[in-house]
């Protein structure tokens, strides 16, 4: 297994070896703009638990989600549907901002974003891709995490190559490209985690 931030990367590099692009645009904000954002975010935010379909069996998930977008998309996965709420200020000033970090090498005007609150590292997300037909083909995802450093990791679909990446506060990375028709990805739990960390996922439904 391989660890893609074992130094720092520039953000035209790729950082997976085949069948996909992930771009690391490290910390693309101060300090006190990430502590800031984290507050208002664990306190302004209407988390709600999520639900997965697995196996037949609808389970409710200790991790928690919110769905923001342009309009009232439907978002469809995991055999459930969310309906968007309305951007609030606070959000698009953060859109906007990560729209212009990426725009010199992935330019992209994200219509939506899924958020999601894991309270500390007894909290994860299992193997998945985000390929659903609302997102269309070689769709691109702005992945930007707040509060406790995640390890992120990635599986290849096919070879079954893994590659993991520690998230910090204020991180941002690109997933693009062929990625999600090919890989996996993870958030791994770990024990030794107390804090909460906040992921914003920026998204672009075409249907």
């Amino acid at each position: 297994m391989n660890d893609l931030f074992a130094s720092l990367h520039p953000p035209a590099e790729n950082l997976l070896p085949f069948d996909g692009i992930v771009n690391d645009y490290g910390l693309v904000f101060s300090a006190d703009e990430a502590d800031g954002y984290l507050h208002y975010l664990l306190a302004e935010i209407p988390w709600q638990h999520d639900e997965a379909l697995i196996y037949g069996k609808r389970i409710t998930t200790a991790r928690k989600i919110a769905w923001y977008g342009d309009a009232a998309f439907d978002y469809r996965y995991s055999g459930a549907t969310r309906t968007a709420l309305p951007w609030t200020n606070t959000l698009l000033a953060i859109k906007t901002h990560v729209e212009a970090c990426i725009a010199a090498i992935s330019p992209t005007r994200f219509n939506s974003c899924l958020l999601n609150l894991y309270a500390d590292g007894s909290q994860g997300m299992a193997w998945h891709s985000d390929d659903e037909a609302s997102l269309g083909r070689d769709t691109v995802i702005a992945s930007l995490s707040f509060g406790a450093t995640r390890k992120f990791a990635m599986r290849h679909k096919r070879s079954g190559d893994k590659r993991e990446m520690p998230l910090q506060h204020g991180q941002l990375i690109v997933m693009r490209g062929v990625t999600q028709s090919h890989w996996q990805h993870a958030i791994m739990k770990s024990s030794r985690i107390h804090a909460p960390r906040v992921n914003l996922t920026f998204r672009t439904i075409v249907a």
